[in-house]
């Protein structure tokens, strides 16, 4: 608890407990930020899933993957930020503790993708390996999941 007290303190959270219209860009960012993960995410799992054929993987691949990571980035920061206002309501929120897992979950699906030699051998050669399609199913599960788990925040 002494964690999340302290977040609370923060100048940060000072910031935007005392400014609505710092509060709305940052909400507005973190927003921006999940479209940016979804929007590349999405049409890279579908193409890795082999639903999507006529991309080549190697065009969309690189430039896809570098923009979800830039999201996830930014999606990341600017949701500490949201979480620094009410540290200890979130931290009790079960849709929130499951969006953070999830988002954890996904992060960690897209680092072992781009670490085995499936990745690589997709983008040099075209060809998607059968566990690389279980990994882009899996991640579609897990950032939609994430989603719509951060949907859920507001309602509980």
């Amino acid at each position: 608890m002494e964690a999340l007290d302290w977040f609370a303190a923060t100048p940060v959270a000072a910031a935007l407990k005392g400014s609505a219209r710092l509060y709305l860009v940052v909400n507005a960012a973190h927003v921006l930020a999940i479209g940016l993960v979804v929007g590349a995410i999405v049409p890279l799992d579908l193409r890795l899933a082999g639903v999507i054929r006529s991309a080549p993987i190697a065009a969309v691949g690189p430039l896809l993957s570098c923009t979800a990571a830039a999201g996830v980035v930014l999606a990341v920061l600017t949701g500490l930020c949201l979480f620094s206002v009410r540290p200890q309501e979130y931290a009790q929120n079960p849709a929130f503790l499951a969006k953070v897992s999830l988002v954890a979950l996904g992060v960690a699906n897209a680092l072992v993708l781009h670490r085995l030699g499936g990745w690589r051998r997709a983008l040099a050669t075209g060809a998607v390996t059968p566990a690389l399609r279980v990994q882009a199913l899996l991640s579609l599960v897990l950032w939609i999941g994430a989603v719509l788990a951060g949907r859920w925040i507001a309602f509980i």
